[in-house]
């Protein structure tokens, strides 16, 4: 799965010659020349680094960054920057950055740098699967897979699946699988649950052959 990067930098030319080259390297790349709509795009997007410079018309990029991770981003940042002194270096790294690249710079190295910070962050997330009889749930690609074969499930649907898979010896009463995957139960119902589960299992096992989840009766579900 392609890595997805978030470029912010003021200069157009830099940012069209790191486009190309980064697209060249196999990575999709989103650009912006300033921070406006820059949290947007985190939150409707699976970003996987960012490149940010800190000379911004806007805002100063290592505050954007310290503001962002005080609201809780965990998403991995390159600074690529003209502050170069080790005070200003120090202060990036302090302000939310993994790594600092200053100006000027090889593109060949920043490049390296990348697929370094990649391998420690996203590189791991990867890793993370989930199975159980032929399911197989990728975390971090958020990716469904029942006998090899992938499945589209909804956000949703796949964190019910995977509430069940690690639940997997435990009957589920309603009003737990609410809290758990939809996240609170005032504003739904048991039918809810219902409803989601009916869903799931015609996705996963459409022709009733397997039977994942079972009812226990009076009490919720379980996975078998």
């Amino acid at each position: 799965m392609k890595a997805t990067i978030a470029i912010v930098e003021d200069d157009t030319d830099l940012l069209e010659l790191l486009e190309y080259r980064l697209g060249k390297e196999g990575f999709d790349v989103v650009g912006f020349t300033n921070t406006k709509n820059v949290k947007q795009v985190l939150t409707e997007e699976p970003v996987d680094l960012i490149i940010m410079d800190r000379n911004l018309p806007d805002v100063e990029g290592s505050e954007y960054i310290a503001m962002l991770r005080y609201q809780g981003l965990k998403t991995p940042v390159i600074f690529l920057s003209a502050k170069d002194s080790s005070a200003q270096v120090q202060e990036g790294f302090l302000r939310g950055g993994d790594d600092y690249i200053t100006k000027p710079f090889e593109i060949d190295e920043l490049i390296l740098r990348i697929k370094a910070v990649l391998r420690r962050t996203r590189g791991e997330e990867e890793e993370q699967i989930v199975t159980y009889r032929d399911i197989e749930l990728h975390l971090h690609s958020r990716e469904a897979f029942i006998a090899g074969m992938p499945v589209e499930l909804t956000k949703l649907e796949f964190n019910l699946l995977r509430t069940f898979i690690e639940n997997r010896t435990t009957v589920l009463r309603r009003d737990y699988l609410l809290k758990s995957v939809w996240g609170k139960s005032d504003s739904y119902q048991g039918r809810t649950v219902n409803v989601a589960i009916n869903r799931l299992k015609e996705k996963i096992d459409p022709d009733k052959s397997k039977d994942y989840i079972k009812t226990v009766r009076g009490i919720g579900y379980m996975i078998r």
